[in-house]
């Protein structure tokens, strides 16, 4: 894959390499989230209900605005999704300690067991996928890893 120029962030897909690797990027990312998402642990869950327990798991407890902000829905969208979650057992909602107006999700020990689980089935997926890699494409993947994280957070 082409690498990104060093230019303003506007400018990266000013040249047509830049362009060619930021759509390799983005299509490889989205075929291989998309297969993530089918070694699910819990096919009752949807993908927006694991994306706010796995929320909750990186940045701990939150209150539905924050969950909203962070999850990029709607607060009513959001109130929804913790009222299907807390009937599951899977977030439990506390008074918030300084707001007793406002309510904090907290996930629960069940849902700390099933990501767990869920960590653990698609990190086996992908290890496996992954075999079928040469060394210098294995090490091209560990480089890359934490600048794939770093855009996952940007």
């Amino acid at each position: 894959m082409p690498e990104l120029s060093h230019s303003r962030s506007e400018d990266r897909e000013g040249t047509p390499d830049d362009a060619a690797a930021v759509n390799a990027l983005r299509s490889a990312v989205m075929r291989l989230s998309r297969r993530l998402k089918h070694q699910r642990v819990d096919e009752s869950l949807s993908p927006t209900e694991m994306s706010v327990l796995g929320t909750l798991a990186r940045c701990g407890s939150a209150t539905p605005g924050e969950l909203a902000r962070k999850e990029h829905v709607q607060p009513p969208s959001m109130t929804r999704i913790v009222a299907m979650l807390e009937a599951k057992g899977l977030v439990r909602l506390e008074p918030h300690r300084d707001d007793r107006r406002q309510k904090v999700v907290t996930q629960t020990e069940q849902a700390e067991a099933m990501l767990e689980e869920s960590r653990r089935k698609r990190n086996a997926w992908l290890a496996e996928l992954a075999s079928g890699l040469d060394e210098d494409e294995w090490a091209k993947v560990r480089a890359a890893a934490p600048v794939l994280e770093k855009l996952a957070q940007l």
